[in-house]
């Protein structure tokens, strides 16, 4: 099992960088989802199911995403969601914000790739964590250089 845990402090105010995580605006900050379907929307969020499509190269994978956890308030905002990818991958990731000022907010990015058969073993211990880093690397700056454009 691969797992990660990356704080950041971006200069943007908690509600812009938030935004960048609503349904219509996650492209943004993962480009590789090329679609992303509501199939049931649930009161308090958790329990939410969503329909991805992810790309990579000329590959689409489809899986079903799930929000496992869910908070909103003015100084925290928290959403952990899992997912199982190509029959072979356990996923679940978190995003949290937390409110420093107007100006500042930490974002926290953690969660935990696990095979779950065979192949998804073998490509764990394979894959390693060196690429798991650039990924996790990549999407913060993302985040980042996203909620900066809003606000200036």
């Amino acid at each position: 099992m691969v797992t990660w845990h990356e704080e950041m402090e971006i200069k943007a105010n908690i509600e812009v960088i938030w935004n960048l995580f609503a349904l219509e605006n996650m492209q943004r900050v993962m480009p590789q989802v090329v679609e992303n379907e509501v199939i049931e929307m649930k009161e308090g969020i958790v329990g939410s199911t969503y329909r991805q499509k992810y790309q990579e190269g000329k590959r689409v994978e489809t899986y079903i995403v799930e929000d496992l956890e869910h908070e909103n308030t003015p100084e925290r905002k928290h959403n952990t969601s899992g997912f199982v990818l190509a029959k072979a991958f356990k996923i679940e990731t978190s995003i949290t914000l937390e409110k420093i000022d107007e100006n500042t907010t930490r974002f926290i990015y953690y969660g935990s790739n696990q095979g779950v058969n065979f192949l998804g073993k073998t490509l764990m211990k394979l894959g390693g964590s060196k690429n798991n880093d650039k990924v996790v690397g990549d999407f913060m700056k993302r985040v980042e250089s996203e909620a900066l454009k809003d606000i200036s």
